[in-house]
């Protein structure tokens, strides 16, 4: 049986662990991820979550799809976080993108299973994710493999933010 670390090759695509051969191609990846959310990306970013995914004693961790030749297709980043109530850790998906020509195909489904996986080797009860409301693609996925909660999600930017108090 395969650890969570190597999934088996189907079709000519495995998802794996990243590895650090694979910064130049997880970098135009996560760059598209950037561009696709309309979030800033720099070079300090991008050094700072490679270190971090690649830090044994980080909790960030990351999986990519491969081709046989090493063509990276999609990504995913996923942690534990406690859960307080439950007094354990759960499982958080961060990001997870696949490229748009790749989109339908199942890598999506393969990257979250393979992060499902290696979280009920680490114990976790759950995995959860959030995405966009109007990202209507990627909502039928997660539609077919997850319960969307009732829960709302709240930011507040703590750069900017004044006194909270009333």
């Amino acid at each position: 049986m395969s650890s969570s670390a190597e999934q088996p090759v189907v079709d000519g695509i495995q998802i794996r662990d990243l590895q650090p051969q694979d910064r130049a191609a997880w970098e135009w990846l996560y760059r598209q991820y950037a561009e696709f959310y309309k979030e800033p990306m720099n070079d300090d970013i991008l050094a700072r979550t490679w270190s971090w995914l690649l830090d044994a004693q980080h909790p960030l961790q990351g999986k990519v799809v491969a081709t046989a030749n090493g063509v990276l297709l999609g990504l995913a980043h996923y942690r534990p976080f406690p859960e307080p109530l439950l007094g354990k850790d759960a499982g958080f998906l961060d990001d997870l993108f696949v490229l748009p020509e790749q989109r339908g195909s199942g890598l999506g489904r393969r990257l979250i299973e393979a992060v499902a996986q290696a979280g009920k080797e680490q114990g976790w009860p759950f995995l959860r994710w959030i995405t966009a409301a109007d990202n209507a693609q990627a909502r039928r996925l997660y539609d077919g493999l997850a319960q969307a909660t009732a829960w709302v999600t709240y930011d507040l930017n703590l750069e900017e933010a004044g006194d909270t108090q009333n």
